[in-house]
């Protein structure tokens, strides 16, 4: 095997380790496992809400951020894509039976996230003037 194969190769393990602990993160995540869904991050991870204009610092804070949520949360996985350093899983957070169309997207060093910024929409009406230039999609 050449080296071009074997770094190949190398690269395609750690995609599908990645994939995996994203696996695990989101089932805990939905489950209210704080302590598994927390296992992905490096310690001095950030995490940004653009939106709102928060950063938190460091896996524990991120964590204790989450925990605190009064909120009750489910989380439903869209789909995954990804390869490398960077991975982006859209789902639907619901809170409370309020669903929250999310993207995160997650920046890697090794197999653990160094940044994660999520963006979160709300559903709205879709206007009548477009139906003949549409199909809906299931939710």
């Amino acid at each position: 095997m050449n080296d071009q194969q074997t770094k190949e190769q190398s690269s395609g393990v750690r995609d599908q380790a990645i994939r995996a602990a994203l696996d695990q993160h989101w089932a805990a995540s939905d489950a209210n496992d704080f302590e598994t869904e927390h296992l992905i991050y490096h310690e001095d991870a950030v995490l940004d809400y653009p939106q709102s204009g928060e950063r938190t610092r460091g896996r524990e804070n991120i964590q204790k951020q989450r925990a605190s949520q009064p909120n009750k949360k489910r989380f439903s996985v869209r789909r995954m894509i990804g390869g490398g350093d960077l991975w982006v899983t859209e789902f639907i957070l619901t809170y409370d039976g309020k669903p929250s169309y999310t993207v995160s997207i997650m920046e890697f060093t090794g197999e653990k996230v160094a940044r994660e910024t999520q963006y979160f929409a709300d559903p709205f009406v879709a206007p009548a003037w477009r139906a003949n230039l549409v199909e809906r999609m299931d939710a």
